[in-house]
């Protein structure tokens, strides 16, 4: 497997379950598998999962997986995987194990304008922008399809909406899907972009989102999906969201058991469709306001919650979608910076692989902030930071420079202090750190202007290396759906 260059530093360090409780939620999980068992209302998802000779209860449709069947599932999914980056294999990233990847996610409905700072709806102009500023930036690993077409009718916005991320960015694209159609539109494009099926599903640099419905459930729509998915033998994250208190319990350990369970019913319907096929274990997880029952994106139970769900990941073997990253309030201040800062931190210290959301969103994951991603960037870049970790070497320990310093000098000439600066420190690229009279000489800029700025310059001059243009006639001639 070809290796990238994007992210894949180990976490792991943040263990908040310890060995014993990660076996008590694993028998919680069986529990709720063979005993309460999972409600399949797609026909065909259910005629499947009887054919395996389970118990089923037809009136009820569900169906109860027993552990032989969800330890084979597990095991006929690879533990990793290779999600590639379109044409440039320094995008590749490894997932798997503890390794750390963070990219954007959504779907967001709304977009903060960059012209009047007002929310309005997302276009398909804003995916091609968004696209094109995660393709920028160098802490963001891989996208996630974070904003949603308004100005498309449905029927238009699954092939639009992944051809606009994928012509504009270069790193791996990952989407949610909208209809049966449209998936398979979107399959068959991308294979033409790839030179064939075979080749696509060789080097994936797409892949697919489709979710379980809290709580315990395959419905019609989603099951669909999945099996189509599945059929395709792309990579596929299956996450489910139970919301503490209202569509899961209120504690963190039991909102954890009862995701993980439904992410894996998820995956061993992907498993008997399709052995093999390449499944992230997800949770897209989140916790409600105690005062209204109001669902939150940026509680600190969000971050606990995909951490330890990144825990169980690890000791399935499994490879890991997580969330993180997002923010509760309406604009760019400091509750957007330290609530994603917070998240991010958590789930990246626990390893998780690949946590989408981690950059863009505000107010409950329904708006994206163009600002909030060049912010979230550099907020990544911390993290990073502190999942390289300290070395502790002869070297850096320093003390023969010290010694020829010697007590009352100063480092500042040595050679020492050259040759490790740009690896031991990291080097923010919005902060202010500048003398106030210098900051006001330079036009007082806060966060959010120096942001701003950055996200005008990157969209009039990046650009990454498009789709074949005679591919994308071809693409034109052959789906009417097609729009760009």
């Amino acid at each position: 497997m070809e290796k990238g260059t994007l992210g894949g530093l180990n976490g792991g360090i943040y263990r908040p379950f310890t060995d014993v409780d990660l076996r008590k939620v694993d028998g919680a999980i069986t529990r709720l598998l063979s005993e309460v068992g999972i409600k399949v209302a797609n026909k065909r998802a259910f005629e499947l999962f009887k054919a395996k000779g389970i118990e089923t209860d037809e009136e009820k449709k569900l169906v109860y997986i027993p552990r032989g069947l969800l330890e084979d599932c597990i095991a006929s999914t690879p533990s990793e995987l290779i999600l590639y980056g379109r044409g440039n294999p320094d995008y590749n990233i490894h997932v798997g194990g503890t390794r750390v990847h963070f990219g954007s996610g959504g779907t967001a409905l709304n977009i903060i304008d960059l012209e009047t700072g007002q929310k309005r709806p997302s276009t398909l102009k804003d995916v091609q922008n968004v696209s094109k500023l995660m393709d920028y930036l160098d802490n963001a690993h891989f996208q996630v399809i974070p904003v949603f077409p308004n100005d498309l009718p449905i029927e238009k916005v699954d092939i639009n909406r992944f051809f606009a991320a994928i012509n504009n960015t270069n790193k791996h694209v990952q989407g949610g899907i909208y209809t049966a159609s449209g998936t398979k539109e979107v399959v068959e494009m991308c294979s033409m972009i790839a030179g064939g099926l075979e080749a696509l599903q060789k080097e994936p640099w797409v892949s697919f989102i489709t979710c379980m419905i809290s709580p315990l459930e395959i419905d019609q729509t989603y099951g669909d999906l999945m099996m189509i998915c599945a059929e395709s033998g792309l990579p596929l994250s299956i996450p489910a969201e139970p919301l503490t208190g209202a569509t899961g319990p209120i504690t963190v350990a039991g909102n954890v058991a009862n995701v993980c369970a439904e992410s894996l019913a998820g995956l061993c319907l992907a498993q008997i469709v399709n052995k093999g096929t390449p499944v992230l274990m997800a949770c897209t997880s989140a916790s409600t306001d105690l005062r209204t029952m109001g669902y939150v994106s940026g509680s600190v139970e969000e971050g606990l919650i995909n951490a330890c769900a990144a825990q169980m990941a690890q000791y399935y073997e499994l490879p890991f979608y997580g969330t993180a990253g997002q923010s509760d309030s309406k604009i760019l201040d400091a509750q957007a910076g330290y609530e994603g800062a917070i998240t991010n931190l958590l789930v990246g210290m626990a390893g998780g692989n690949f946590i989408h959301d981690a950059l863009g969103l505000l107010e409950f994951c329904l708006t994206a902030s163009y600002e909030k991603y060049v912010m979230d960037n550099e907020i990544l870049g911390e993290v990073m930071r502190v999942l390289k970790g300290v070395t502790v070497t002869e070297e850096t320990l320093a003390v023969d420079v010290t010694a020829e310093v010697g007590p009352g000098g100063n480092f500042l000439q040595e050679d020492h202090t050259f040759d490790h600066m740009r690896e031991e420190h990291f080097v923010p690229k919005i902060a202010d750190r500048k003398p106030r009279e210098k900051w006001e000489a330079t036009g007082k800029k806060d966060t959010f202007t120096r942001c701003h700025e950055i996200v005008l310059e990157v969209l009039e001059t990046h650009k990454a290396e498009p789709v074949d243009e005679e591919v994308v006639k071809a693409i034109r001639t052959k789906f009417k759906n097609f729009v760009q």
